[in-house]
């Protein structure tokens, strides 16, 4: 039997089961035909956030930010490209705190921007502050070590 990685669709939220081995960049959801991976980060709200997280099996980090906090609109770009070069190997989402604000509070969030990495719905990581393209790579090796190691553990 074909091992299943379970993705949410970012467009309908839906649950899809993806066969483990494939290019997963051009798939699209079972429900709406949305494309699954896009390349950018994924505008979470509080409504969806604990499902999304929860209805994957790759690593999804989390961007908490505001956008009056200038760090924030410094750590911007990277993660952009996080989200370009590493989907689907990591899934990326961003949560504005001011539109969440008890979900932010629940999350015990007191400085932005924070930067929590889950893995299988279970929170392993959290950084607060501004970091470097480099440092975030190091960061999230340092906590799901390197690719190959991830691709494993998702499929598992």
């Amino acid at each position: 039997m074909t091992a299943l990685r379970h993705v949410v669709c970012p467009h309908c939220h839906t649950i899809n089961r993806l066969p483990e081995g494939r290019d997963f960049r051009a798939a699209r959801c079972g429900k709406c035909r949305g494309r699954l991976f896009e390349g950018r980060p994924v505008d979470l709200d509080a409504r969806h956030f604990r499902s999304f997280l929860e209805g994957h099996d790759v690593p999804v980090l989390v961007d908490l930010w505001a956008p009056w906090c200038p760090p924030c609109r410094a750590l911007a770009p990277v993660i952009e490209e996080l989200a370009r070069r590493r989907e689907p190997e990591i899934r990326v989402a961003k949560l504005d705190i001011d539109r969440a604000p008890d979900l932010a509070e629940s999350l015990r969030v007191t400085a932005v921007p924070t930067l929590l990495l889950y893995h299988r719905g279970q929170e392993v990581a959290r950084h607060s502050g501004l970091l470097s393209r480099a440092a975030l790579e190091a960061w999230i090796a340092s906590h799901l070590g390197d690719g190959e190691r991830m691709r494993r553990a998702a499929g598992s």
